[in-house]
């Protein structure tokens, strides 16, 4: 299947300014395979080594002797490393921390080779050898699971795709598409965006076969709970990750996980499973400015999962009837359709790093609550996101009279519009005015959100 980030990945490999690249992401979300598409669109050999199969590499790696690894490397491949253009992918690079170490090496002594390393669990190797990191020397990108974008292009072919891509305000939006991204969308909120699930749905369109590889892939994750946590700590982290999914878009409080467990262990354990990228922390902000991380609270915030597919899987998932879809009545409709929406936004073709945010005032009166604040440029743009065709606007209508601003974007089931709010609410600073225009868009354009808040700027 085609990846996006291919293009941002050739971006950095024909860059005079190229440094190693570090590949991070959960596990099974297709950083291997990215590597291999890159090498294969660009025409250039691949020298792949997974270092998990060659731990006596260690040894060679602790010189940071750029010469003697590429000459161990040869010998493993049975052919020249680094002698002519090609690829260098250090793949499963965590089980050898030195071998991250020793890119900065690469980047001083062989620039014209370009260093691809990717791996498992690699935020932890990472975090273990902050003091040995070569800063400077070295580029990230952050690869999430198949963006809806990508599903429809593997699951329809390019035209539907290009359809979506290119739609902008000035063109009417077509009903036929709009029913076509309907049903699509349903079969990607069962199948989710993990590489090797969504394959097996395109060729086969086997839901049973799906919910095997998601059961899989969930038990994979499981496994790993061993080699970052032990003991008592390990069993705080498998029932939190067992229990996610049902806390998912919720401000987490930790006497609903466990109320025996002491609630730094708790945080412990969830700071892990963010750490292996399969759970995700949505943290509030007060949104009074960029950029958002300034007033970043980091002991509220909400819960998202890495992927919608697994998320169903866990919840008992199934393939419902597109008229049931379109009518909003599928298992947990509003924390899913949350999570399509905060996965979009996490993960981008140019690879940063993902961060989320949202508002939430509580109050005795009640509380207030914006799903997502998002970026744009200079703008703080406030996000509502619907599950149905429908729904309440007062949270968005409290921040805007507290924050002010101009826009403010609202993802549904219906086609996308332009309306200008008008009303008056009270708030806990008196009555005021709200005015601003309100961007609806259907979910299935949550990609590409920042490039339709821009032309309503003008």
């Amino acid at each position: 299947m085609k990846r996006d980030a291919v293009q941002n990945l050739a971006l950095w490999l024909n860059s005079p300014r190229r440094k190693p690249l570090v590949l991070r992401g959960a596990r099974q979300v297709g950083k291997s395979t990215l590597v291999r598409l890159l090498a294969e669109q660009e025409k250039l050999p691949l020298w792949e080594v997974n270092l998990e199969r060659h731990p006596n590499l260690k040894a060679t790696f602790l010189q940071m002797d750029t010469v003697q690894i590429l000459r161990e490397l040869s010998l493993i491949l049975r052919k020249p490393v680094g002698d002519a253009p090609g690829i260098l992918f250090l793949d499963e690079i965590q089980a050898i921390p030195e071998a991250l170490a020793a890119l900065r090496y690469f980047h001083e002594e062989r620039p014209d080779l370009p260093v691809v390393a990717a791996g498992s669990l690699l935020e932890f190797a990472l975090s273990d050898m902050k003091a040995s990191m070569p800063v400077g020397r070295i580029e990230f990108h952050h690869l999430g699971p198949l963006s809806f974008e990508e599903f429809l292009l593997a699951a329809e072919g390019d035209v539907t795709r290009q359809a979506l891509r290119e739609w902008s305000w000035e063109q009417p939006w077509s009903a036929t598409l709009h029913q076509r991204l309907l049903a699509r969308m349903r079969d990607f909120l069962a199948v989710g965006g993990m590489p090797e699930a969504t394959s097996a749905f395109v060729q086969d369109g086997d839901f049973a076969q799906v919910i095997n590889i998601q059961r899989s892939i969930t038990e994979t994750y499981r496994e790993d709970f061993s080699k970052y946590a032990l003991g008592a700590q390990a069993e705080k982290v498998r029932k939190l990750f067992d229990v996610a999914p049902g806390f998912l878009g919720q401000k987490l409080r930790w006497s609903r996980v466990n109320p025996a467990w002491k609630s730094v262990d708790q945080r412990k354990a969830f700071d892990q499973l963010a750490r292996a990228g399969v759970l995700f922390p949505v943290h509030h902000c007060d949104g009074t400015g960029l950029p958002l991380d300034a007033t970043r609270d980091d002991g509220v915030f909400k819960l998202l999962h890495l992927d919608v597919g697994l998320v169903q899987n866990a919840l008992g998932g199934f393939a419902m009837p597109l008229e049931q879809f379109q009518q909003g009545r599928f298992i947990n409709e509003g924390p899913l359709a949350e999570q399509f929406v905060g996965q979009h936004l996490r993960h981008s073709p140019d690879g940063l790093r993902p961060e989320l945010h949202y508002w939430l005032r509580e109050g005795k009166s009640g509380n207030a609550e914006v799903d997502f604040l998002v970026a744009v440029d200079d703008l703080v743009v406030p996000v509502e996101v619907k599950s149905g065709s429908a729904g309440s606007m007062r949270s968005l209508h409290q921040f805007m009279a507290l924050r002010g601003g101009h826009f403010a974007v609202r993802f549904d089931l219906n086609p996308p519009s332009r309306q200008r709010i008008r009303t008056e609410i009270d708030t806990t600073l008196g009555r005021r005015a709200v005015d601003y225009e309100l961007l609806s868009l259907p979910l299935a354009l949550a990609g590409r959100l920042p490039d339709l808040v821009r032309p309503c700027r003008r």
